[in-house]
């Protein structure tokens, strides 16, 4: 696990990193520790001994963590997320919303054909369970007057693609609900934000991708390497400090030029 960082611009805030046990919030998490935060690392149960792995490393580096089973599809478990993180640390200051339904995607084919099971568990876990968590963590926020909601959204959100609609959907509807916390609760002090990350070389994902596949993505961006979790890892933790408090409601795609606006 590589997230040096030689700043601490995040000494003695309270993070939560929903969605943390690998890939780009393990990295995230990590990170966000080396600056100084101290960090709540949550994931589903199926994942607690890679969070419990996370927070020892977290942990004999000299950093501050702890771990947190929760579901994003169950409004109580989140809610419990969030007030573990206030009662554990004393309060909260930042929220990285980074989890979603990467197996079902798989099957998310074209609105021809594409099931109501896969179009209901992608929105319910990607969007509602976005929801879910900005509606319980924003009067935490709120209470230590204002804070950072950072989201993982995909530059799926603004690009046209035939397959995957239901994933792109729910990362588009994400994208509009950081625009309206970002509106509502900014003159409070809560500022939100999306990174829409291209296409993420992780351990994780390494093993499965087809041969020639590197090759193939790097021609699609203007770059000389695919991405890495410690690009987006780099940008939460510039979002979540004092030196990205004059930015809100963006989304802001990390992803080698693939997209350009």
């Amino acid at each position: 696990m590589s997230a040096k960082s030689s700043c601490r611009r995040l000494e003695g805030k309270i993070a939560i990193v929903a969605g943390g046990s690998t890939g780009i919030g393990r990295i995230t998490a990590a990170r966000l520790a080396a600056e100084g935060a101290s960090v709540l690392v949550g994931a589903p149960i199926s994942e607690a001994e890679a969070l419990n792995l996370l927070v020892s490393e977290i942990s004999s580096g000299g950093g501050i963590a702890a771990s947190h089973c929760f579901d994003a599809t169950d409004d109580a478990s989140v809610a419990n997320l969030v007030v573990t993180a206030a009662n554990h640390f004393g309060h909260v200051d930042i929220v990285h919303a980074n989890f979603a339904d990467l197996r079902v995607i798989h099957q998310d084919s074209d609105v021809l054909s594409v099931s109501d099971e896969v179009l209901e568990r992608t929105l319910e876990v990607n969007l509602k369970g976005m929801f879910r968590l900005t509606r319980h963590a924003l009067p935490q926020l709120l209470a230590r007057g204002g804070g950072a909601m950072i989201y993982t959204s995909s530059t799926a959100s603004i690009t046209g693609k035939p397959v995957r609609p239901c994933y792109a959907m729910s990362k588009a509807g994400l994208n509009a609900l950081v625009r309206h916390v970002a509106s509502g609760w900014g003159r409070q002090g809560v500022r939100a934000n999306a990174i829409l990350p291209g296409f993420v070389l992780t351990d994780e994902n390494r093993p499965y991708l087809p041969e020639g596949f590197e090759q193939s993505a790097l021609r699609e961006m203007f770059s000389v390497r695919l991405g890495r979790p410690e690009d987006v890892a780099a940008m939460v933790a510039l979002l979540a400090s004092d030196e990205g408090a004059w930015i809100n409601g963006q989304s802001i795609a990390v992803d080698g030029g693939c997209t350009m606006r």
